[in-house]
């Protein structure tokens, strides 16, 4: 018998129920859902397959207090360089956590529903969410060892007594997964005794139990109360580590993936425009199952992007990114991409396992630290180690090839960002590529944390004084990327979910073609990759002839279909047969 039409909700919130909680009331656990969301289990359902992004969508990544005041809360500050300097070009903002925290520069959550007071409150979040789509993290798969729920399971009371996972030290676990070196379980003194407890990232970062109803229930209360903020687009922070079940490897675990659309399902029905990101750092093929049957998360990081971009900018050549980019699906309607190519953490390199070869990542890596970057970690299950990201400030990761240091440091960097605010997705920029910080070592060494290197801290005033000096790099870069900016917001065929096919021009030039949804617009974006100057013929594009065609980048117009377009070194061109407002 079927549910009337109205009910159909609480039946999709049962059947999901049903499949992460089998032994459990799944009507008792739905209902309690349901109240923490706030949702009637008749409310009406939403149109799930639509875009909610346009070409004009592009996103700054910043933490909090990257960019601070003296006798300002941080978040004022910030609110203010996004209102002088970014608005015209972006319209979106991922603030990194912005909680109270104990460790991991935000990552390590004490109190999921509070401001941390040295950024400011409640109040400055909701002034930029009332002028930028918001993104914040939902810290999904640990909490910090100091939060409340983990002080009451050690002293054995609610909420939060079942909330962590107890493993035995005895127990087998070597199949599991690990992104740290670090041990993975947490030895700590209970009221109960000793407990060895799950922590996969560190000490102070403790997994939650999602095996216990309960969690699931608070989480859901957390993220009501984010929407409630004016926040649109929730990041999962690490969700592929979400479910554990000792045997398996702990990652991609089936009922991780019913846990995302239980989100998703929850929040289109309280917030019909609501987006969910997932972040996870693991090999291509792996983090496209995230999209599910576009039933999961709306997008994905495109995590190959930045490896793969680097290694084509330092090799000179664009095989292995053009390689990658024939294999990469479309999205579907109501999924996009996630383009970036620095952010707070490091340049990933698992994703690029099986895009690149081995000795193609260590002489990456090798290269990396040549220019002043660091190297993260990871164990094996055989107990080895290896390169799981580089730590390095994108502009000085960009500063030369395999062979030397150059003079073509800033025309690398603004390819590599022309090459991904082309791409199909929604460009995400890290506020340190905006302005060309460099490495900052001081922080690596008064932190020991290799990530702190591309975590710079702007006084407001020194930035302002930069982004004035004509001759300072940070204004070079500044007026290179709004220029970009400012032109891509203006293209249909940028639209995230525009078509995009892959052109073979030649090794050195990085070629694909987009097209408007509405069909009345094509642009041909041409990178040279490479230090050499390269020369195409017009004819090799197979151009309309009756089109005319111009670079939107420069301005120039191509008449004759027969000419050669020549290619400085690190050069790109933007051809279009549409010139827009």
């Amino acid at each position: 018998m079927n549910l009337p039409e109205q009910c159909e909700l609480e039946a999709l919130i049962q059947a999901q129920v049903g499949k992460i909680y089998p032994e459990h009331d799944k009507q008792k656990v739905s209902n309690l859902l349901l109240n923490a969301m706030g949702l009637s289990g008749c409310a009406g359902k939403p149109f799930s397959h639509k875009n909610h992004w346009s070409e004009k969508d592009a996103w700054v990544i910043t933490y909090g207090d990257s960019i601070q005041e003296e006798g300002v809360h941080d978040l004022k500050t910030l609110s203010k360089f996004l209102d002088t300097y970014l608005e015209p070009y972006i319209n979106g903002v991922h603030i990194l956590p912005f909680y109270p925290y104990s460790s991991d520069d935000g990552f390590s959550v004490i109190e999921y529903q509070n401001v941390n007071d040295a950024l400011g409150d409640w109040g400055d979040i909701d002034c930029i969410a009332g002028k930028y789509k918001l993104m914040a993290d939902l810290v999904v798969n640990h909490c910090s060892a100091r939060s409340r729920w983990f002080e009451n399971y050690k002293s054995r009371t609610d909420p939060g007594k079942d909330y962590f996972i107890d493993v035995p030290p005895e127990v087998d676990l070597s199949a599991v997964v690990r992104p740290r070196t670090s041990p993975l379980l947490k030895p700590i003194d209970t009221l109960d005794g000793k407990k060895h407890i799950w922590s996969t990232f560190s000490h102070d970062q403790v997994d939650l139990n999602y095996g216990n109803p309960d969690v699931l229930i608070e989480m859901v209360k957390i993220i009501r109360y984010y929407l409630d903020q004016g926040i649109r687009v929730l990041r999962l922070d690490a969700v592929a580590f979400l479910w554990k079940e000792i045997g398996t490897n702990c990652i991609h675990h089936p009922n991780t993936h019913e846990v995302i659309r239980l989100f998703r399902i929850l929040i289109e029905h309280y917030v019909a425009d609501a987006v969910i990101i997932t972040e996870t750092n693991v090999p291509s093929h792996e983090n496209l199952s995230y999209f599910g049957n576009a039933n999961e998360a709306h997008g994905v990081y495109n995590f190959p992007l930045p490896p793969l971009i680097l290694h084509a900018l330092v090799t000179g050549t664009a095989s292995r990114l053009k390689e990658w980019q024939m294999s990469v699906p479309p999205a579907q309607v109501g999924t996009l991409y996630l383009n970036f190519l620095a952010s707070h953490d490091g340049i990933g390199l698992r994703p690029v396992e099986g895009l690149l070869s081995e000795d193609e990542i260590n002489t990456l890596v090798q290269r990396m630290e040549a220019f002043g970057g660091k190297i993260s970690w990871r164990a094996t299950e055989d107990n080895k180690v290896k390169p799981y990201e580089i730590n390095i400030a994108l502009f000085d990761a960009l500063k030369g090839n395999l062979s030397e240091i150059d003079e073509w440091q800033l025309e690398r960097f603004l390819c590599a960002h022309a090459i991904m605010l082309s791409l199909e997705g929604i460009p995400a920029i890290y506020i340190h590529s905006l302005i060309g910080t460099q490495n900052y070592y001081e922080g690596v060494e008064h932190s020991n944390q290799n990530r702190r290197i591309n975590r710079y801290k702007w006084d407001y005033h020194q930035l302002e004084e930069k982004l004035d000096d004509e001759n300072s790099h940070h204004t070079r870069v500044y007026r290179g990327m709004t220029h970009l900016l400012a032109l891509r917001v203006k293209q249909p065929a940028f639209h995230p979910n525009a078509v995009q096919y892959t052109l073979h021009v030649c090794d050195e030039i990085f070629a694909f073609w987009r097209q408007s949804m509405q069909r009345d617009q094509s642009i041909f974006c041409l990178h040279n990759v490479s230090n050499k100057r390269v020369s195409i013929s017009l004819s090799s594009l197979n151009l309309i002839a009756s089109d005319s065609w111009t670079d939107l980048v420069r301005g120039h117009q191509y008449d004759e279909l027969d000419s050669m377009i020549n290619f400085s070194p690190y050069q790109f061109v933007w051809l279009s047969n549409k010139i827009t407002d």
